[in-house]
């Protein structure tokens, strides 16, 4: 289905929340909320909004990482490979090259495993090809894949991802691949050999929530913002806020973050123990309840971020944060991106607990602008969230205004008003979806570089430099508090010229990135997107031991093959 056919849908969805908030925003003194309740209620069924659920992999857009190569090599630079052929018929797209498809072989699946599969899924299972094509390739990410998943299966509890896996692991070689909200953006779900595809969006369930311990038991397919619905009466909130729609195992499995990480951390700060399906069926719990721990292998961290190349998430059990008595949502503009880079190290380097710090620069403003038919000013702008008690939140905003006023800042404005903060807070959270406003038919390519804090200020000004030559339109949105940053590339997949140019402008962030310290994805994950750029980030030894561990874990090689590790990595 062509891509802007699921926009218009995302957009008539959004509408009463994206296209026409901001329109009737507002800023005025906050009313003092009313107190929660807190009752022990400790289930909560939750069904997942399918077009959450498929919509976001649209964002899976970084080209020359497509084909893949299976080959295992003496030690080749796998950054600089280009003529490695396997004898899978998978292979690398080589310097310079564009390829997006993700190449692989297929073998049928027997018949008794489908058999056994059907045995303990019963109707929760499709061979259906709409539903096989949608779940294995989606016409909206540039992650593609030249096959889909032989059967789609829908377990409804741990106890049938162990029979299905077990299943799987019998045949040998059969692929396996966890899928959860679909909106990760590196082609983590792509089944470029086949296999089983096991969605986890049944099991969606709120086991447990213990209020005095501030923490819950869930299962992985409950979404984020499902979670937190659920928690408000209690006071209560869980602080990761990625896309719309993301679900919880997926939250971990890519080791995601969001706008809340330079106060809360990432998902690897939040969970406190996981369940997992092994490759041979075996579940296994990664750690108790208490806070900290030091009783043994740290195995908790060790599957977060694995992207399903170890097991399949079933349990996940999340630290709780209180949501905060006062909250002051403050934006600033700025002449260039660099003096709103620096203004948030400096105010970083102050010592101002904020929880979140947001940049975007002109383009993304403008993007804003026809999107909601504002008229903001389209130049650098920084966006401010900070917390505590009424007086606290109020003299940290003073601050940072000083602060602000020091490196050209310029029409200070804050909002209490918890509707005006909502407000802003959507356009941000929606603000890729504003671009498109500026090309309606064009695709986009996202960056995740993250550096150093005191590199940031230099990164964007030179990624800007590039961005700006470029003929195509492309956007900054950084999470500055923590030196993440995204660019959305805008282009026509179908132009060689602009796949070249999307692809470069990537390469450049990302080099440029590593050669200050940093990483090619701060928090997107690697999936098949990234996979080139980690041996120049972390070293051919540092491979091999994940390799190693992989090897351990999932000696068949079923689970979600071709993710994470550079196919070429041996011993």
């Amino acid at each position: 289905m062509a891509f802007s056919y699921w926009l218009s849908r995302l957009r008539s969805s959004s509408k009463s929340f994206f296209y026409s908030n901001l329109q009737t925003s507002h800023f005025h003194n906050l009313k003092t909320p009313k107190p929660h309740t807190t009752t022990p209620i400790f289930h909560s069924h939750t069904s997942k909004n399918p077009l959450l659920a498929l919509l976001p992999a649209a964002l899976a857009v970084s080209l020359s990482a497509g084909s893949l190569a299976l080959q295992s090599q003496s030690n080749p630079s796998f950054c600089d490979a280009s003529n490695l052929d396997s004898a899978r018929g998978v292979s690398i797209g080589g310097k310079g090259s564009t390829e997006f498809v993700v190449k692989g072989s297929h073998k049928e699946l027997p018949q008794e495993l489908i058999d056994e599969l059907k045995a303990i899924c019963q109707d929760n299972m499709t061979m259906d090809y709409d539903e096989r094509y949608i779940h294995g390739k989606p016409q909206n990410s540039f992650h593609k894949a030249v096959n889909i998943p032989d059967v789609v299966v829908f377990p409804r509890s741990e106890d049938e991802v162990s029979k299905i896996v077990k299943s799987c692991d019998a045949h040998k070689q059969v692929p396996i691949v966890p899928y959860g909200g679909a909106t990760s953006i590196e082609g983590h779900t792509l089944s470029p050999n086949g296999g089983v595809c096991i969605d986890m969006s049944m099991m969606n369930s709120i086991k447990v929530l213990h209020v005095e311990d501030m923490d819950v038991v869930v299962e992985p397919g409950i979404g984020w913002m499902e979670l937190n619905e659920y928690l408000e009466p209690y006071g209560l909130f869980f602080p990761l806020d990625p896309g719309p729609g993301a679900t919880i195992g997926g939250m971990c499995a890519t080791r995601c973050s969001g706008s809340l990480a330079v106060r809360y951390g990432t998902m690897r700060d939040n969970v406190i123990s996981l369940k997992v399906v092994l490759a041979n069926g075996d579940i296994v719990k990664t750690a108790s309840r208490a806070r900290k721990s030091a009783a043994g292998y740290d195995l908790t961290r060790l599957v977060i971020g694995s992207e399903g190349t170890l097991g399949v998430i079933t349990e996940v059990t999340l630290q709780l944060q209180k949501i905060p008595q006062h909250s002051v949502v403050a934006m600033c503009n700025f002449p260039s991106i660099k003096d709103a880079a620096d203004v948030a190290i400096a105010t970083m380097m102050s010592g101002i607990q904020m929880s979140r710090v947001e940049l975007m620069d002109e383009v993304q403003v403008k993007a804003i602008n026809i999107a909601n038919g504002k008229d903001l000013p389209e130049i650098p702008t920084l966006m401010f969230e900070f917390i505590g008690t009424e007086a606290y939140a109020r003299e940290q905003t003073q601050i940072v205004q000083k602060i602000a006023a020091e490196h050209n800042g310029s029409d200070f404005v804050f909002a209490e008003d918890p509707e005006a903060k909502k407000e802003l807070w959507k356009i941000r959270k929606e603000a890729l979806w504003a671009c498109f406003a500026m090309e309606p038919n064009f695709e986009a390519m996202i960056s995740d570089v993250c550096v150093p804090l005191s590199h940031l200020a230099e990164l964007i000004s030179m990624s800007k430099q590039e961005l700006d030559a470029s003929p195509l339109v492309c956007t900054v949105i950084a999470h500055a508090g923590d030196g993440n940053f995204h660019t959305v590339i805008l282009f026509d997949p179908n132009i060689e010229e602009h796949r070249r140019e999307a692809e470069r402008l990537n390469k450049f962030m990302v080099l440029t990135a590593l050669s200050m310290e940093g990483t090619c994805t701060g928090e997107h994950g690697v999936g098949t997107g990234k996979v080139k750029y980690l041996e120049k980030e972390l070293g051919v030894e540092a491979l091999r031991t994940m390799k190693r561990i992989k090897d351990a874990l999932d000696p068949n090689s079923i689970m979600n093959p071709g993710k994470l590790i550079p196919p070429h990595i041996c011993f």
